[in-house]
């Protein structure tokens, strides 16, 4: 079915409706809107990290407005969420199909998270948590300063998400290693993502690339997705300012440098394209940061959906 472009100004009130839990723009006539052979329609999913704000404040209008834009499913900031907005998605219609954790749960440097309350949230009741929801991937999504700073300290992650890894293969889930860019900064002579790429069994974890971050940390995504693509099973899209330099510090990054799909200089066409080459299991939209998060979305998924 062809695709029926929306001028932007219907397209933008649409959204902005939508921030109110009013939009007009139903999941059935997004769906009429979608070409029966476009690549993720069927299963676009959005990182709820994008509207964190706006989900502490009223979840079951935030994730109503995700769902009337057309999305599929979402992946949760964390497996704690789970029990709670798990349930509210479903009702609407969206899976949930994979899940951050709590990297310190991995990790085991409480000292440098202090102000985390459950200091006792280790990996097995993660993957208690993740088995009960039912989830399929479980995502190894960050590391804080003070332990990315040597190689040994990526060697030391490397063998504790091995091990996690192969109980999460156990329980049927996929434990995933999610890139933000500091892993492309060289540490003694060596990428640090190199080193994940070589010490990381595939047999037990497997990566979902961030295409904003590979690309902020210098790697084309296109180039990388092409390289690791057998061992990459889920996806971050996201767009990234033209002109924005190499950052590896996440915390120096402009906030103007994260951009709606299509708005930026990553070549989107490309990388959707080499996702379907190796096989790419599900693609989530994310914008870290956004004046506006639920328009964002909005302008996200209507870029996909015009292809």
């Amino acid at each position: 079915m062809k695709s029926h472009r929306i001028p932007r100004r219907q397209f933008m009130r649409q959204s902005a409706l939508a921030g109110a839990g009013l939009s007009l723009l139903s999941l059935s006539n997004i769906r009429c809107m979608l070409g029966s052979d476009h690549p993720y329609l069927d299963t676009i999913g959005l990182q709820v990290y994008t509207v964190r704000d706006q989900l502490e404040q009223d979840p079951n209008g935030t994730l109503k407005a995700i769902a009337d834009f057309g999305y599929q499913q979402v992946e949760l900031m964390d497996t704690r969420q789970l029990a709670t907005l798990k349930p509210i998605a479903n009702d609407l219609g969206m899976e949930v199909n994979s899940s951050f954790m709590l990297w310190t749960s991995l990790t085991g440097n409480w000292h440098l998270v202090p102000d985390e309350k459950d200091q006792q949230y280790n990996f097995d009741r993660v993957l208690e948590d993740a088995s009960k929801a039912g989830i399929n991937h479980l995502v190894f999504g960050y590391l804080n300063k003070g332990e990315r700073d040597t190689l040994d300290q990526y060697k030391s992650h490397c063998d504790k998400l091995n091990e996690a890894g192969a109980k999460a293969k156990a329980a049927g889930i996929q434990l995933c290693y999610h890139n933000h860019s500091f892993e492309f900064e060289p540490i003694e002579g060596k990428v640090p993502f190199e080193l994940l790429i070589e010490r990381l069994d595939p047999s037990a974890v497997q990566f979902e690339l961030d295409v904003f971050w590979a690309a902020l940390g210098g790697y084309d995504p296109v180039q990388l997705l092409e390289r690791i693509g057998d061992r990459t099973r889920l996806l971050h899209l996201k767009d990234l300012q033209a002109g924005t330099p190499t950052i590896y510090d996440e915390g120096a990054v402009p906030k103007d440098a994260f951009k709606e799909l299509g708005n930026g200089n990553i070549n989107l066409k490309e990388v959707i394209a080499m996702a379907q080459k190796v096989d790419i299991k599900y693609c989530f939209v994310e914008q870290d940061q956004s004046p506006d998060p639920i328009n964002s979305i909005g302008e996200s998924i209507h870029y996909m959906q015009l292809g």
